[in-house]
């Protein structure tokens, strides 16, 4: 009797699946322990869905947690968005790189507009005077502006024998006579300008048509002086001096504008007349312009022929 009292109480056991006794194991909950709670979970699954009864519940949990989870929101929202950042920084810098090429494109084409359009008169101005003289020119842009020997006023232009240019030929400009070709090499020739103290052009009256020789350097600055062959003829201020050519067309052609009659006054040494005539071409600015060359000449270059045609 004492022996069974003694006898330790032995946990309930079950069978297994091969028919043997094993104790339980006590964490293993209960069946009837979890149909209850799946049960309970139901009801409150049911009641919410028609009743909302769980509201006020999940008020209060949003009022205790709301604040905690926008704060903690807030302190991990610079890392979190640290990514993003350096994906629109990036895209933020491509951008603006464009942009300020944009812009700086813009800018050059603002500059560049007068130059542009300016050039773009002088070779339009340089066709029709190819037409109105009814000869071929070699377009040249003037490079440089300076002495030559003895010469003062020349200019160097960008365009040579290898352009079919040779000495003692017309060089006009869009406005009119610039001079004469002095020298050449195979890709520049040098220009004496008509301003040049030793240059002297045949000129002739436009009202009158009476003849003369047009020399610069004379009056100072750009002027000329036209001097006519007839001594008692005088010219008429406003009137329109162009050229009266030379043998063969060198080294001047016939009807080149060269300047208009400003004012008249008498020689002291002799009492002849004469004019001071404004040049129309301003030797200042002088860029392109065009050497009188016959028609079908060989260049390395398009030359505008006499029906204003670029020809290569």
């Amino acid at each position: 009797m004492t022996q069974l009292q003694n006898r330790p109480v032995t946990r309930r056991e079950g069978l297994n699946r091969r028919g043997s006794l094993e104790p339980r194991d006590p964490r293993t909950p209960r069946r009837a322990t979890a149909v209850a709670l799946l049960l309970a979970c139901a009801t409150l699954i049911t009641v919410d869905q028609t009743a909302g009864a769980l509201d006020p519940a999940r008020r209060v949990v949003g009022e205790v947690f709301g604040p905690a989870e926008s704060a903690v929101s807030t302190v991990t929202r610079p890392i979190t968005s640290l990514p993003g950042w350096f994906k629109t920084r990036s895209g933020m810098k491509d951008d603006l790189a464009k942009l300020r090429a944009e812009n700086a494109q813009l800018k050059q084409q603002v500059r560049t507009t007068d130059y542009d359009r300016n050039r773009l008169a002088e070779y339009d101005g340089l066709t029709k005077a190819a037409e109105d003289l009814g000869y071929a020119v070699v377009p040249a842009h003037v490079v440089a502006l300076g002495p030559a020997q003895s010469f003062h006023r020349t200019a160097t232009i960008d365009a040579g024998s290898a352009s079919g240019i040779k000495p003692d030929m017309t060089v006009v400009a869009a406005q009119g006579l610039v001079g004469r070709v002095l020298r050449v090499t195979s890709t520049t020739a040098t220009v004496l300008l008509i301003v040049d103290s030793d240059s002297t052009v045949g000129g002739r009256s436009s009202s009158s048509m009476k003849v003369g020789f047009v020399r610069g350097g004379q009056l100072g600055g750009d002027s000329l002086e036209l001097q006519l062959v007839d001594q008692g003829a005088t010219p008429a201020a406003g009137d329109t001096v162009v050229t009266w050519g030379s043998a063969k067309a060198a080294p001047y052609v016939s009807g080149v504008p060269i300047g208009k009659v400003t004012s008249v006054y008498s020689s002291v040494r002799d009492s002849s007349k004469t004019a001071a005539v404004q040049p129309y071409v301003d030797f200042g600015a002088l860029d392109l312009v065009g050497v009188v060359v016959p028609s079908g000449t060989k260049s390395d270059r398009a030359i505008i022929d006499a029906d204003g045609r670029f020809k290569k």
